[in-house]
């Protein structure tokens, strides 16, 4: 097995250590730490919207916020973005970001007041190009339930004071 996307481009995890031979979650109490907790952080960030379409639209107008197709940084830092935004990030990353932020949980606030600021990509700029091996087959806004199956269950045996403990918030999950 190799690694995979889930749900999101961007984190990319050992297929075999996330999942069991029948394609379910792996008990969480087995992963290390940085895959657990970017599983639950992915978990609880699948079906949010981009972030930069949200700090242009935010609660005023929801529905001009698409769907997060993308993850940069590391959890409780991370950034989730659509494919127009991607640009920007890519763009203020490389460009005007300063190193001491990479695998920082900054990153996020950073990029976050660059772009509320009216920070952008130039008109030309190029970006990442990806390869998309069954466009049409990505849906819109995944579901956890789909993307990550078995996951509620794996939860649920998570004790409280772990879940707190890497600052997970599933108030949105069926658990």
């Amino acid at each position: 097995m190799g690694k995979v996307n889930i749900g999101l481009r961007g984190w990319r995890f050992d297929e075999d250590e996330v999942f069991d031979d029948d394609g379910r979650v792996r008990p969480l109490g087995v992963m290390d730490e940085d895959t657990k907790a970017r599983v639950l952080r992915l978990t609880e960030r699948l079906s949010d919207p981009c972030d930069a379409c949200w700090l242009q639209y935010g609660q005023d107008d929801p529905q001009q916020c698409s769907p997060a197709e993308v993850i940069y940084g590391e959890p409780r830092g991370e950034v989730i973005l659509c494919r127009d935004h991607e640009t920007d990030f890519v763009y203020w990353f490389r460009e005007v970001a300063d190193e001491e932020l990479i695998g920082t949980r900054d990153l996020q606030d950073a990029f976050h007041g660059w772009f509320a600021d009216g920070g952008r990509a130039p008109e030309a700029y190029a970006g990442v190009e990806h390869v998309d091996e069954d466009p049409d087959g990505v849906p819109e806004t995944p579901d956890p339930h789909e993307e990550l199956p078995g996951i509620e269950e794996e939860i649920e045996r998570v004790a409280d004071e772990d879940l707190e403990a890497l600052d997970v918030d599933l108030d949105d999950l069926d658990v």
